[in-house]
């Protein structure tokens, strides 16, 4: 058989198996449909959680532009297919468990487990139509939904617990280089006739998720090597720290010399995306600098037509 005819056998078998799995998926968000329709409104009163209703169009997106490039070769894996069934169902049952038990989950921790479970059958369903040889080209587009899911309660407490003391640490830094005495207790921050305690609220949870979010974009579309890209994701922590730190720095400063008011200045309450724009200056400088090492590296974009004979 010529080899075109292989390969619209190929495409048409490939468009079919796409098509069966928009059935599936479309199934599967029908039986969620009540979690899902209470995530959307969840989302949508976060200002935390705001931008999960992009994540389905950002992974969707990604495939897209690389539909070229993914493999017509349909080779399902019931192996893979029921692994990620069964976690699923294992994930349900244990919520079901859980409440017959008196638990009693908050919203978010509600809308945890079902999203994820959600999501493990889905990629269930991806796994028994089109097979890993595509997913495996796939991979980080179908991972990438994983931030459709809210953080637990539990991670969240223990993401902000890490960032308010680093950050406290990182804003006496900030003081000392300003030449400002400070005294550090824990998380407060005792300056010349005026103290700062480090809230919740000074953990820029909210723009280190979303500098995180783009270090693994950035990486997966300009990067091609594994190491380089996890530098970048690993350079947010440090960043987000610093980011914090200044932050607290600059608004400790203007109550120390201009009023003790501007702690409820809109640079204090409404400046966190002044600072996340200014982190972004030397996270794409960073990207930059590790772009140098693509040169050597075989990278998404390196694919070079074969020699005809």
């Amino acid at each position: 058989m010529p080899d075109h005819e292989c390969t619209t056998g190929a495409r048409i078998a490939f468009r079919r198996q796409v098509r069966s799995l928009a059935v599936v998926t479309g199934l599967l968000v029908l039986c969620f449909g009540r979690s899902q329709l209470q995530l959307l409104a969840f989302s949508m009163h976060s200002e935390l959680f705001s931008y999960i209703p992009l994540i389905p169009f950002i992974s969707a997106y990604l495939i897209w532009s690389e539909r070229k490039r993914l493999s017509l070769e349909i080779v399902p894996s019931r192996l893979g297919a029921g692994a990620f069934g069964a976690w699923g169902t294992a994930l349900l049952a244990g919520y079901w468990m859980a409440t017959r038990s008196g638990w009693h989950p908050a919203e978010q921790d509600y809308l945890s487990l079902m999203t994820l479970a959600l999501l493990c059958f889905f990629w269930g369903a991806c796994m028994a139509t089109l097979g890993w040889k595509v997913m495996r080209q796939a991979l980080f587009p179908a991972a990438f939904l994983i931030f459709a899911v809210p953080l637990p309660t539990v991670w969240m407490d223990n993401i902000d617990t890490f960032f308010q003391y680093t950050s406290a640490v990182a804003a006496h830094g900030f003081f000392w280089l300003c030449g400002t005495p400070t005294v550090r207790n824990g998380l407060d921050l005792h300056l010349p006739d005026f103290a700062l305690t480090v809230a919740p609220e000074c953990s820029g949870i909210h723009s280190t998720l979303v500098l995180f979010m783009t270090s693994l974009m950035a990486g997966y579309l300009f990067l091609n090597r594994a190491w380089t890209r996890a530098v970048l994701v690993l350079a947010v922590i440090p960043l987000a720290i610093l980011r914090n730190g200044f932050r607290i720095c600059v608004v400790g400063e203007l109550c120390v010399h201009i009023s003790h008011d501007m702690i409820r200045s809109p640079i204090h309450r409404k400046g966190g995306p002044i600072f996340f724009a200014l982190s972004l200056i030397p996270f794409l400088l960073f990207l930059l600098y590790l772009r140098k090492f693509n040169s050597t590296a075989p990278g998404r974009q390196a694919i070079k037509p074969e020699p005809q004979s």
